[in-house]
């Protein structure tokens, strides 16, 4: 264990962030480095507490208090091989998880938990500052070819593991550059894209192939795709968006998450020869939808000089403290407040929308809201609390509904589950032979440490398919229930 008494004698501290006035004229990350004594501090108040119950939160099994301890040692080279043995990309999940590890934190119980997350992503910071980081490529390749498609978290995962135990990996991205959601999804302010890139050539040096730019399906066909490769897996998220049907949506000025945010990327990296296709500059905006992408496209507004801001959520406000229905060590339902909600904005809870605004011309002007009650199983609008409020944007971030129903999809024959997401058994493989599916496509929505942990298991399985024997980690079945948050 670390200190015995350092949870005792520290209080929980986590890195500042910038002043809000000087972070919204830039894109740059929001957090200021923490000084390295403080973080042994931190990490000297992880508890020898019998039953690590971090680990429950954990979809990857990280090996917690391990790592905790040895960088409270000073350890560091040990802390990131710790590290490392079950987490791929923690440089990702440090910035972008939100730590369902830290709520089953034990000393959460009557205190502030350990700050996990933090000592995490400082630990492999430090990895790739010392150049601890280096390329693994495998000691013998077998000859097997494996061609992954999505170059998300789950997919890159996966990649990479196959990669080390000796294959041939070819991962297709229909997008312009490798990265999915990590590249246009998250904006430049809670990662930057050096990290992203920083990370893919470490695999590239392993021999891990890329390309870039091949919608799979339509410029490589389902059959191509099947007869080049001795295996494929499918990581091509849940990229479905959850649809708002009601009057007016087809008024100029209505975007969905996924339309809005790539722009503010390319716009923050200097892609754009001209300003980007939808900005939010000098506009009212109004965005529908209280979770993470919310406010990733709070952020992304401030930055592009939104004139007003307001952000809905159909649920009530949440409490400060956790609720009694989601005691210890579950994810509680608790209000939080992001780097962006410091920043702009008004937040408006248990309120649902009715009708989208707009004049002759067909562009928004408007979004006519009324305040909702939460009876019988549904949201039930309060009579006299109709109201319409100014806008001439909306931004849907509703979240997602599954994998798109596409091409490839429907030429490889694919079965649906329920819930439209790629059906699969508990070795991750899809009712095609050969053909596996990890991450948000057969899971549906959820975290960035599932996707990793479904990357990692799949590649268990595909190299047990291929070698009939296999040494990779699997750290999870299909069958284990998605973690709301």
């Amino acid at each position: 264990m670390a200190d015995s008494k350092g949870f005792l004698r520290f209080n929980r501290e986590t890195p500042k962030r910038r002043p809000v006035d000087v972070r919204i004229r830039d894109w740059k990350e929001v957090y200021e480095e923490q000084e390295f004594g403080a973080l042994r501090n931190q990490a000297g108040r992880c508890m020898d507490c019998g039953i690590p119950f971090c680990h429950q939160g954990c979809p990857l099994g990280n090996l917690i208090p391990e790592w905790n301890d040895l960088i409270w040692r000073n350890e560091k080279f040990e802390a990131i091989n710790r590290l490392h043995t079950t987490n791929n990309f923690p440089e990702f999940t440090g910035r972008l998880c939100p730590a369902p590890c830290e709520t089953a934190c034990v000393l959460g119980i009557n205190q502030e938990p350990v700050t996990i997350k933090q000592i995490e992503l400082r630990t492999i910071e430090e990895a790739f500052q010392s150049g601890t980081v280096r390329p693994l490529p495998p000691d013998r390749i077998t000859g097997k070819t494996v061609a992954v498609i999505g170059s998300g978290p789950a997919g890159l995962a996966a990649a990479q593991q196959l990669t080390r135990a000796g294959h041939t990996v070819v991962v297709y991205e229909r997008a312009d550059k490798i990265g999915g959601l990590l590249r246009y999804g998250i904006p430049e302010f809670k990662m930057e894209k050096s990290i992203l890139d920083r990370r893919l050539n470490q695999m590239k040096q392993e021999g891990t192939q890329f390309r870039a730019g091949v919608n799979v399906g339509v410029d490589l066909t389902a059959t191509d795709l099947k007869t080049r490769y001795d295996a494929v897996v499918l990581a091509v998220g849940a990229t479905q968006a959850r649809e708002l049907n009601i009057p007016g949506r087809d008024a100029n000025g209505v975007y969905q998450s996924m339309e809005y945010l790539p722009w503010g990327n390319k716009q923050a990296l200097g892609e754009l020869k001209e300003g980007p296709k939808i900005s939010a500059k000098g506009k009212r905006v109004i965005i529908l939808g209280g979770g993470d992408t919310g406010a990733d496209c709070l952020g992304t507004v401030i930055r592009q000089g939104a004139a007003e801001i307001t952000q809905i959520e159909i649920l009530p406000r949440p409490s400060d403290e956790r609720p009694s229905s989601q005691p210890w060590p579950t994810y509680p339902a608790v209000y939080r407040v992001s780097s962006a909600h410091e920043e702009a904005g008004e937040r408006l809870y248990a309120i649902s929308t009715q009708e989208f605004i707009k004049d002759s011309a067909g562009n928004l002007i408007g979004l006519k809201i009324v305040e909702t009650k939460y009876e019988n199983g549904k949201f039930e609008p309060v009579p006299g609390t109709e109201r319409v409020l100014d806008a001439d944007m909306v931004l849907l971030a509703l979240g997602f509904t599954g994998p798109e129903q596409n091409k490839l999809v429907t030429e490889l024959e694919l079965t649906l589950d329920e819930r439209g997401a790629i059906k699969r058994d508990k070795d991750f493989a899809t009712n095609v032979e050969n053909v596996y599916v990890c991450g948000d496509a057969g899971r549906g929505q959820s975290l960035i440490v599932w996707a990793i942990a479904e990357g990692r298991s799949a590649a268990a399985a595909v190299d047990q398919f291929l070698m009939g024997r296999t040494q990779l980690p699997s750290p999870i079945e299909p069958s284990s229930k998605p973690l709301t948050v």
